[in-house]
């Protein structure tokens, strides 16, 4: 590590169910391992990482760290996108931790994962860009967006205990019998069609929703966005494409509408949920692009990361 880096930690104790908050005393050992004088910031409130991260940029960091999970991730990178002088780095602590597979680092960092992490082998991947937001690994509108806020409502309810990926997994289940598609207009290549979509999922990366392969084939820095659509279904066939998905095997389905993009926009005739890494968002009006090579990231080089060299 140069005299020219200069550091800093953002940690969100409540990913993970609070494991992250477990977590973070090992992070505090790893700084220390590298004599690293660090800043050291925990979240305190929703959107709290990201005015972290604007601090730091102030503070001319150079090496911004988030700890947590893909929420976190997202709202730590928004202040970093096109600051090719700055690399970001996530240590995963969540609960689904689909964006560490975009970089080729496991759920949890073995051994031989800290070392390589510290070796800061980087690599600058396209971000998505939904209206003045920016997602690193998908965003979804229809059956996944419901779920989202299905399991954000729940796990914000003081009367409730917080179940984690086990919970996610129940609101999967249920969403999948109870939603109703809405009617939405697609833009895409100049052409406009009129849908009743179950599923609409743009992604950077391969892995959403804790570990199902909506778009298996995703490359993070190919400049495009890889679209997985299903139109209205019935319950039962609802059950046999996500037991598709769980296979990997639903891309040729001809149900499924599987593409790729640089941009595609959504309308819907009111305020609808999306979830952009998980985290929701509400608009009427969705306009989804790429920002390509926008983000300088550590990646794993040795792992099953998604980058194209």
């Amino acid at each position: 590590m140069s005299d020219k880096e200069k550091w800093g930690f953002i940690i969100n104790p409540v990913a993970g169910s609070g494991f992250a908050e477990e977590y973070a005393g090992i992070v505090q050992e790893k700084i220390k391992q590298h004599s690293l004088s660090a800043p050291v910031i925990f979240t305190e409130k929703k959107g709290h990482a990201t005015q972290i991260s604007k601090d730091f940029l102030n503070q001319g960091i150079t090496h911004i760290i988030a700890v947590g999970g893909d929420g976190t991730f997202n709202e730590a990178i928004q202040p970093l996108i096109d600051k090719q002088n700055v690399t970001f780095g996530a240590i995963p602590a969540g609960t689904g931790n689909d964006f560490i597979h975009i970089l080729g680092f496991s759920d949890k960092f073995t051994d031989t994962e800290w070392e390589i992490f510290w070796q800061q082998n980087t690599a600058s991947m396209d971000v998505g860009k939904c209206n003045d937001r920016y997602f690193l690994n998908g965003m979804g509108l229809g059956f996944d967006a419901q779920v989202a806020a299905e399991n954000y409502e729940e796990e914000n309810s003081k009367s409730v205990k917080k179940g984690g990926k086990n919970k996610y997994l129940w609101h999967i289940l249920k969403t999948i019998m109870t939603y109703q598609e809405q009617k939405m207009i697609i833009r895409h290549n100049g052409e406009e069609s009129i849908s009743h979509t179950f599923l609409n999922t743009v992604a950077n990366g391969r892995r959403l929703a804790g570990g199902f392969y909506l778009t298996p084939d995703a490359i993070a820095n190919d400049n495009y966005l890889n679209v997985c659509r299903m139109e209205k279904l019935s319950r039962i066939k609802r059950l046999q494409k996500l037991v598709r998905v769980m296979k990997q095997t639903h891309v040729n389905d001809p149900e499924v509408n599987y593409f790729l993009t640089k941009e595609i926009s959504f309308e819907f005739d009111n305020d609808v949920p999306a979830h952009l890494d998980g985290e929701l968002y509400f608009a009427s009006k969705f306009k989804v692009s790429t920002a390509p090579h926008a983000l300088r990231v550590i990646f794993n080089p040795k792992g099953e990361h998604y980058f194209k060299q």
